[in-house]
């Protein structure tokens, strides 16, 4: 499976790349580079330390639902986590900080796993609805990203549904378990293991919770849209704000797939497919999602590294991490 993995991301890598890089203007690319403002590139640097901030503080909005979770630790988990991302395939980062969490608290690896794909399923939802708003209000359409925000919106309907469902439905689950021929040990295992996930989910049925995470997700996507501007900008081109929500639509959506470290060709894919209907040439397109990335790297590498030396400190020092 892992080896069917790898052929699937590299061969989508390839294909992409070739695809996307296509009559790119070398020269122009590097000129555009070098000659980016400064202030502009700090200030998009500035932009993406708050947003990574902001993502830790929002997740610790479902941490601190069953136990204490300093901003600090999940600050630094979030860090090393999304460092994760970047390098493993299968977004296996949500493992990493999941462990972190654990090993700095009480909390249960099946609980902090739950709320971290929770919170990864809330964002899948507001994309497939960012990206279905500014569709309704722009004459540019990427048709890739209209006909994939389908299926996408599909599967954000069933974790909704999901989302509203599973809890009530606890007892009916564990019943289930109860009855089936598990051997006994693994039954009892499941059971704990079903109630984390309800723990879990069920720190979305607070209306006030709830309503804190919604109103940080809204801050959270609009801080990255300015930061996409911003960037635009630093390197001498122009991206409305609509456009900036779709490119993080599709790059959201697009890093669902099967991918190499850092979404190589994917992201290029997604930045020459919904800026040149903008105006872009491919040239631009390219120029602006290379640097996205390096930038993306510079802020997640730094501090990626950092949470890395805290949580193996923190094993160090931890004399037992929480059970699963």
């Amino acid at each position: 499976m892992k080896v069917l993995y790898w052929i699937l991301a590299i061969a989508l890598a390839v294909g992409l790349l070739y695809y996307s890089m296509r009559g790119v203007d070398w020269g122009r690319l590097g000129y555009n580079l070098a000659h980016a403002n400064l202030a502009l590139v700090a200030a998009v640097l500035a932009l993406s330390l708050v947003g990574i901030f902001l993502r830790s503080f929002r997740w610790r909005l479902l941490l601190v639902a069953e136990g204490e979770v300093s901003v600090a630790t999940a600050f630094w988990a979030t860090c090393t986590g999304y460092f994760g991302n970047l390098f493993l395939p299968a977004r296996a980062g949500e493992l990493i900080r999941t462990f972190m969490i654990s090993a700095g608290t009480q909390l249960s690896k099946t609980y902090v796993l739950t709320t971290a794909l929770s919170e990864r399923a809330v964002d899948a939802i507001v994309l497939v609805g960012i990206s279905a708003a500014v569709l309704l209000t722009i004459d540019q359409r990427p048709g890739w990203l209209a006909q994939a925000a389908r299926p996408f919106g599909l599967a954000a309907l069933g974790a909704v549904i999901a989302i509203a469902i599973i809890p009530p439905l606890e007892h009916f689950w564990i019943s289930l378990v109860r009855r089936s021929p598990l051997p006994a040990p693994l039954r009892v295992r499941v059971e704990e293991i079903l109630g984390q996930v309800h723990l879990a989910i069920r720190t979305f049925h607070d209306p006030g919770r709830l309503t804190k995470f919604a109103l940080m997700t809204a801050v959270i996507w609009t801080v990255d849209a300015v930061a996409t501007v911003i960037g635009a900008k630093a390197l001498g081109f122009a991206i409305s704000l609509p456009a900036a929500y779709l490119l993080l639509a599709g790059l959201g959506l697009g890093s669902a797939l099967p991918s190499t470290p850092g979404y190589a060709g994917i992201y290029q894919f997604v930045a020459v497919s919904v800026l040149v209907p903008f105006g872009f040439s491919r040239t631009d397109a390219i120029t602006y999602i290379l640097f996205a990335q390096v930038n993306q790297y510079l802020i997640t590498g730094t501090l990626g590294v950092i949470g890395f030396s805290k949580y193996r400190r923190l094993k160090e020092t931890t004399p037992a991490i929480a059970a699963a």
